[in-house]
């Protein structure tokens, strides 16, 4: 049986190099408004449902996570090496 109600739409991740801006649209309902919090902007529905998330200055951004992500793993490598 097929359900009819649900979503299709795939979320997008799209970049804007100009702008240096990351976007990832999670639904294609209607944007009502928008909060930033830093260098994140997220877009909601009326009903306060998130639409579409950017992240401004993307590759700062992305530079930062690679570096946690980094970190992480030599921290859980010396953790494991210590604990042998």
């Amino acid at each position: 049986m097929k359900n009819n109600n649900k979503n299709t739409h795939k979320a997008k991740i799209s970049y804007e190099p100009e702008a240096d801006v990351l976007m990832w649209e999670i639904t294609d309902k209607p944007i009502d408004f928008a909060k930033e919090i830093g260098n994140v902007v997220v877009h909601f529905t009326k009903n306060n449902m998130p639409v579409l998330i950017e992240i401004l200055e993307a590759s700062k951004f992305l530079a930062r996570a690679k570096n946690l992500i980094h970190k992480d793993k030599l921290s859980a490598k010396t953790f494991v090496l210590a604990n042998r």
